[in-house]
């Protein structure tokens, strides 16, 4: 016998397949008792199927009209979680314009008390620049707190919360997914600063905050998430002299890596980070040109290392033949 859930959709499937049909023959094609087939028919009358019942001697069951597109059999952090990726994928180069049909239709297929909260999450959401170099594990985010956040931006409310175990309030602005990680961009309206926190450290409090009425930043937040964790929210910070103009920099990284400012025709400063000093060695090497560290030392003793090790490497390896 299937599971409940797959039993409906190939309820649905059979109801889809016809103009009708009895509820013995309904039993009969799913292995179940008719008493079930009734018990099924109600539960997709409660997710929002528009099932008939014809009844007498010759009675049937069928799909009313708007019943060939239904609405799918997801709970809310399914759907969050699917809107989620789909959203994600629309600022990926080859899939976005099909990720956007995919978004659009899954909007139609919802039923009516999940289509609102999907468009919150989906509102509420902005890309920053992909980087798929690091190693380091995703950390997990509970769907349920995505929910919750992209409601409060949608809705103008506060949120109150623990964030990495110190309590806060803020006005929350924006979902960004960046670094394969999520942050919200929020306003601190006791100090008048802008914040761009982890949604994994955030650990929300009920009820919420006091309600906002939203302002216009005058700032790209998508950018001040990249800036503001190049420059604090890493677990390694680094501050590099590139010999090369500021153009050429930014040309060689990927956005994603750090920020890039000129201090001379012919010279410029990276700065950038990573969850690791090897991580940040990779993309350092990954810049082909010259540079000086100036922070932190213990990169610099990484980089000694690293030279120490090619270096040997180099002279150990067999001469190439002519």
């Amino acid at each position: 016998m299937l599971e409940t859930s797959a039993r409906l959709l190939a309820l649905l499937g059979l109801l889809q397949s016809s103009t009708g049909w009895t509820g013995a023959d309904l039993a009969t094609r799913l292995d179940v008792s008719e008493r079930t087939v009734r018990n099924d028919m109600t539960k997709l009358r409660e997710l929002g199927y528009p099932v008939e019942s014809v009844r007498g001697p010759g009675g049937r069951y069928r799909l009313g009209t708007g019943g060939n597109l239904p609405p799918l059999l997801l709970d809310d952090e399914e759907a969050v979680a699917v809107a989620v990726g789909l959203r994600a994928a629309t600022g990926i180069a080859g899939v976005a314009e099909t990720s956007a049909r995919a978004l659009a239709k899954l909007d139609q297929v919802l039923p009516d008390h999940l289509r609102r909260k999907l468009a919150a999450v989906v509102d509420a959401m902005e890309a920053g620049p992909v980087n798929t170099d690091s190693n380091v594990p995703d950390p997990d985010v509970d769907a349920g707190t995505l929910q919750a956040l992209a409601t409060a931006i949608r809705d103008g409310q506060g949120v109150r919360a623990d964030y990495r175990d110190e309590p806060i309030e803020v006005e929350p602005y924006r979902l960004i997914s960046w670094q394969r990680r999520w942050y919200l961009v929020a306003r601190d309206p006791r100090a008048d600063a802008w914040l761009p926190l982890r949604v994994d450290w955030l650990r929300l409090k009920v009820p919420g905050g006091r309600p906002f009425r939203p302002s216009d930043p005058g700032f790209d937040l998508t950018e001040f998430v990249v800036r503001e964790v190049a420059r604090t929210g890493w677990a390694v910070h680094a501050r590099l002299v590139i010999a090369a103009p500021a153009d050429e920099v930014i040309a060689r990284i990927n956005p994603a890596v750090g920020t890039v400012e000129p201090i001379a025709p012919d010279r410029s400063v990276l700065v950038t980070g990573g969850d690791s000093l090897e991580v940040v060695a990779v993309w350092i090497g990954m810049l082909g040109l010259d540079f000086t560290v100036e922070s932190p030392p213990e990169l610099v003793d990484h980089l000694r290392v690293l030279a120490e090790r090619y270096a040997a490497a180099s002279a150990s390896a067999p001469n190439p033949v002519p």
